[in-house]
Parts: structure tokens; sequence; C-alpha cells
């Protein structure tokens, strides 16, 4: 339950206190604090100050911790706070996109100017990575045609150069190198090198994005990958409702930052690219994407700080995964051992079919009513969903779910409520997100004693 911190502890911390534009009143630095209230100072500079004015100054703390205390509890009254949480390259930072294209505004022709350099260093990264690879790969792979050896050439050794401005022959030659079978052979073992999902999809486009009047599509800014490196927030009313979401970044590295927000959150996304069972994490080549968002889950939902704080997880980038399965490349079962005899249950397939017809929320514990009108609605497209796509992503979800059943008692304080998505789908993250809402609404009741 969100409770209003002890007087004596805001007194600790008045000096930091931050609020939001809606208590901007309470955001003052200490000087604006005691503004107003005299102090004495002796020659030598040293500050002294009568019993009198002493009891008075403490009297205008004790009013200005009234009066930011009330108004801090407004704020968090009016506004649900949402925490995006996920290992690097989950997604989290995709669905904050979709927020500001389904929420705000969406993206104004300036703001989509700005995103042509980080476009096109994407493509830059994709052909470079791809290439490189080639050389590096056991057994190597070649180009099928020698001619383009000199694009090769020109690719690996030019285009690093600092400030290098993407003149229109980059273009040529990355257009050309990415129809050569070799360059694709290079692609298809992808899951042994870095490479970024949306490569591909840059890659298809390199004609376009190397035009003069080039502008971003949607599409094209939400598939832009940029490392997340601090802290970003956004707010937002659906249907009334005020949220207020903040993404950080994913990388090891950067999770130290993450504990500063967890005071007052109604409600955390756990974002987790359940794609990622054959890649390794760039900050470390042993560890398996899939087994380190399994892991962070782990320690996220048993976090002190956060045992009253449900869970929605977003099992992402189903639209790669089911590319993954279909292609037969790579297979889970030579990732995850017990893959091979997982049994699929039927109370995990009721949300394991297509995410982008009808998503639908999933209790960890979930009611008899809630289950049947669940299998109902997902009954006919579960029976046509591709029987080994089905057992994959249920595979994941039930290792999610094992984690929330590990401790009883936090099974009593909370749940867990299981999504798919495809973070770059506008319409399925549009859907996902409403059905949410009144999950998010539930929850911010409960804290308050409502529900």
């Amino acid at each position: 339950m969100t409770r209003l911190p002890h007087e004596s502890s805001l007194r600790n911390q008045v000096h930091q206190a931050q609020f939001t534009e809606d208590a901007s009143s309470a955001a003052l630095p200490m000087t604006t604090v005691f503004k107003g209230m005299k102090q004495y100072t002796d020659a030598s500079g040293s500050k002294m100050t009568t019993d009198k004015e002493a009891a008075r100054r403490s009297k205008e703390i004790d009013k200005f911790l009234k009066r930011s205390g009330k108004e801090y509890q407004n704020y968090h009254k009016r506004w649900m706070k949402l925490l995006l949480l996920g290992a690097g390259e989950s997604g989290k930072s995709t669905i904050m996109k979709q927020m500001k294209i389904l929420h705000e505004d969406g993206f104004s022709d300036e703001e989509r100017r700005q995103k042509i350099a980080p476009i096109r260093s994407n493509l830059h990264d994709a052909i470079l990575t791809i290439t490189e690879a080639m050389s590096t790969l056991t057994p190597p792979i070649e180009l099928q045609n020698s001619d383009n050896q000199a694009r090769l050439d020109y690719i690996q050794d030019c285009t690093s150069r600092p400030n290098y401005e993407y003149p229109q022959i980059f273009f040529e030659h990355t257009q050309a190198l990415w129809a050569d079978k070799g360059v694709k052979q290079s692609y298809d073992r992808a899951n042994e090198y870095q490479l970024i999902d949306s490569a591909k999809y840059f890659l298809d486009k390199t004609e376009e994005l190397g035009r003069d009047d080039y502008l971003p599509s949607d599409q094209d800014i939400l598939r832009c990958r940029v490392m997340t490196t601090g802290i970003f927030e956004t707010k937002f009313a659906v249907k009334g409702v005020n949220f207020h979401m903040f993404d950080v970044g994913g990388q090891r590295d950067q999770r130290m930052k993450w504990i500063q927000l967890f005071n007052d959150t109604t409600a955390l996304i756990f974002v987790a690219a359940c794609s990622g069972y054959d890649l390794v994490l760039r900050e470390d080549p042993t560890q398996n994407r899939l087994v380190e968002a399994f892991e962070l889950f782990t320690r996220i939902w048993q976090n002190r700080y956060l045992k009253h704080v449900s869970a929605i997880i977003f099992l992402n980038k189903t639209d790669i995964l089911a590319e993954k399965v279909h292609s037969g490349r790579t297979r889970i079962e030579n990732y995850f051992a017990d893959y091979k005899n997982f049994i699929v249950r039927k109370e995990s397939a009721m949300i394991t079919t297509d995410v982008f017809e009808q998503p639908i929320s999933c209790f960890c514990i979930p009611t008899h009513s809630s289950r049947e009108r669940a299998y109902q609605a997902r009954r006919q497209s579960s029976a046509e969903e591709d029987r080994e796509l089905l057992k994959a992503k249920t595979y994941i979800l039930d290792r999610f779910v094992n984690i929330t059943r590990q401790n009883e008692k936090l099974r009593e304080m909370k749940f867990c409520y299981p999504h798919f998505t495809c973070a770059v789908d506008t319409k399925n993250i549009e859907r996902v997100f409403n059905d949410c809402r009144d999950i998010i609404q539930r929850e911010h009741l409960r804290n308050y004693d409502l529900l």
C-alpha cells in the first residue's frame, strides 16, 4: 500500500524533493525552501539563530512538509507510474515510441528528420557487421560475385571514418552487396554474432534510405535501434487515465539506475525478447539472452522494494520468434535441453495464440470463469496456429510464470499478467495496452485500499 512518508523522513529528504510539474511548488532546492526565513550571520560568517527564530523556522518547515506531502500524495493518486524494465534490446524503447504514436501527437517532421542519421547508422552497422562476419565465421563465407570485393573493401575501410556523411556511393555499394548470395548466407547465420534485429528491414530499404528527400516513416522510427543509456519518461492519458511511464537502459551497467525509480510504482512492465533463445548478450558473450531474461525477472519479482508491485510481462518479438521457428535454422532444444520433452498445457495454450488477433489478459492464478472466457475466445485460433510455434511460446511463458510461483507469500501480495507482443506492430500494442489499462487501474485502486 502506498503511504505518505513519515514527517521525520521528509525532513531528512527535503533538500532533494523532486515532484512533477503538477506539484511544481514542491520541487524546491534548499535555498528556496528556506527563502524568507531570516538568518543571522556574525562577522566571521558563521550562522547563529535565537531560540525564538529557531522555533519559527521549525514551524515554517513543518508547514512546508505538510503542504509538500499533500501535493505528493495527490500527484500519485492522479498519475499511475509505470516502469519499463528488461534486458538490453528487449524492445522497451520501442514501447515508449508506440506510446508517443498512440497517445501523444506522434512524430513531427522535424523529429523525423532528426532520426535520419540514426537510421542510416543502423543501415551502416548492419552491412558492416554482416560482411565482417563472413571472414570470422567457421567455416568462412565468400562472396558469390567476386566483382563485389571492391565494394566490400570500401564498406569496411572507408565508412568507419569519423564524421562519415553517407554519400550516394555508400547506398549503391550496400545495395549491391545485399544482393550477393554470400552476404545473405552470412545474414542467415546472424545468431553466431551480434546483429541488430532491424538489419534486414533497413537493408531491404537501402535505395529509399539514400534518397535526398527521405523522411522516416513511423515504422522506420520504431525499428531504429539506439541504445538507451539514461532515464527517459513520458506522460500520456488513455480514456481519462493518466500514465507516467519510465524507460531505463537494460544493459547490465545501466541497471544500477533502476532502484531510484522503484518508489510509488503502480505497476512494472517487464519486457523480454522471446526470440533471443539462440543469442548471447552483447556485454557478456557467455550468457544466453533468454536465460538472462529469466534470471533478471526472478530478481525483479523477488525484489523487496517491489514486493507489492504486480508485473505485466510483455513477451516481445513474437514475429522474429515465429520466423526462427518456421525456418528451422536454430532449434530451441539445442539451447534448452528440457524443451524437447515439454508438454503444452491447456491453460498456457489459451494465451499463446496469434497476438495479432485477440490478445487477452492472463493472471498467474486465473479464476475458472476467466479461464473459460479466454479459452472460448482463443479456441479457434489455437487450433490454427502452428503447433511448433505454439509449443515455443508456451514453453517461454511457463518459464516466466513458474518464477512467480516459487514464493507463496509473494503470490498473495501481487499478480503477474503475461502478454505476447510485437512492439513494432502499432495495432498489437494498442490492443495489448488497452487490455493492460484495466489491470493497471485495478492495481492503482488496490494500492490505496480501494479495491
